[in-house]
């Protein structure tokens, strides 16, 4: 059976709210891998651009929860929800999110594809900032990896990633797509 963008965001999410929901409240300000960040700005980040994407792309608009810096945890729980009660619903399959820099493509492909595997990715810095458990599911590392290095110039050109990190050859997938969005394992 096919993984719909639903399902995987629904799998990602989860993991991501368990690290949410592991920080102890002190840990908040904890330095987090992304240069300049702390921990709840790893939330703040996928509370704060995803909604404005939607917005600008197909005119949704996600509910709005509490500012991260009033309650990260209750920030992240409305707006993981509002992206899950996007894709669930079926009107979805429907939209095209509209952007200058990738065309038209399906709302939901757009989800999955920019957003949900983001989640995926800053599940480990928070995990790390907050000394929780940094394991990320192997075949989707290497699913994104595999999409990635063909674009890695226009990764790099984009900002959103910082230079690739040299790893010891044979290194585990998940330290390699670390490696290459810029983290130091």
């Amino acid at each position: 059976m096919t993984r719909t963008a639903a399902d995987e965001h629904r799998t990602v999410a989860h993991v991501f709210t368990d690290r949410v929901l592991g920080t102890d409240p002190e840990a908040w300000d904890n330095p987090a891998p992304c240069e300049g960040w702390v921990a709840r700005d790893v939330v703040r980040h996928l509370v704060e651009w995803f909604p404005a994407f939607l917005k600008a792309g197909v005119g949704v608009e996600l509910p709005k929860g509490p500012s991260v810096d009033d309650d990260p945890v209750a920030a992240w729980a409305t707006h993981r929800d509002g992206v899950q009660a996007l894709l669930d619903d079926p009107a979805t399959a429907h939209k095209l999110l509209s952007n200058p820099h990738i065309g038209e493509i399906p709302l939901a492909q757009a989800v999955d594809q920019f957003y949900t595997s983001d989640v995926f990715m800053h599940t480990w810095d928070l995990a790390r900032a907050t000394g929780q458990d940094e394991h990320l599911d192997p075949v989707k590392c290497a699913q994104l990896l595999d999409g990635m290095l063909p674009l890695d110039d226009v990764l790099r050109a984009s900002g959103q990633y910082g230079p690739r990190v040299e790893v010891a050859e044979g290194a585990d997938v998940r330290i390699r797509l670390l490696a290459f969005i810029g983290r130091k394992p």
